[in-house]
């Protein structure tokens, strides 16, 4: 059985289609990397689930310039932890400087 799940309604919590694709997009990435659901069932497929997490605000579009970003948990730890090492690469440009 296919979920139905009414574009208009994502429409309005993002704004726009695009904005849309990219938050449903960047949470199914989440979800099949192994986040857990926001929601209860969902259905069986993981962009499903994403977009009826949108759908029920437990992952929000927040707007800076013309990015969408899920509010995930994930996201959040992330956003949390120092940013890591960039393998040196600051070195290698103070040598040749």
């Amino acid at each position: 059985m296919t979920t139905r799940i009414p574009m208009e309604e994502l429409i309005k919590r993002c704004r726009t289609a695009y904005k849309l694709v990219v938050l449903a997009s960047k949470r199914s990435q989440e979800l099949n990397e192994g986040a857990p659901k926001l929601i209860e069932g969902g259905g069986p497929k993981i962009t499903t689930i994403a977009l009826e997490e949108i759908r029920q605000g437990k992952v929000s579009c927040e707007v800076d310039g013309e990015a969408a970003e899920a509010e995930s948990p994930k996201r959040k730890r992330a956003a949390k932890e120092p940013a890591e090492s960039n393998g040196g690469r600051d070195a290698a440009k103070k040598k040749k400087s």
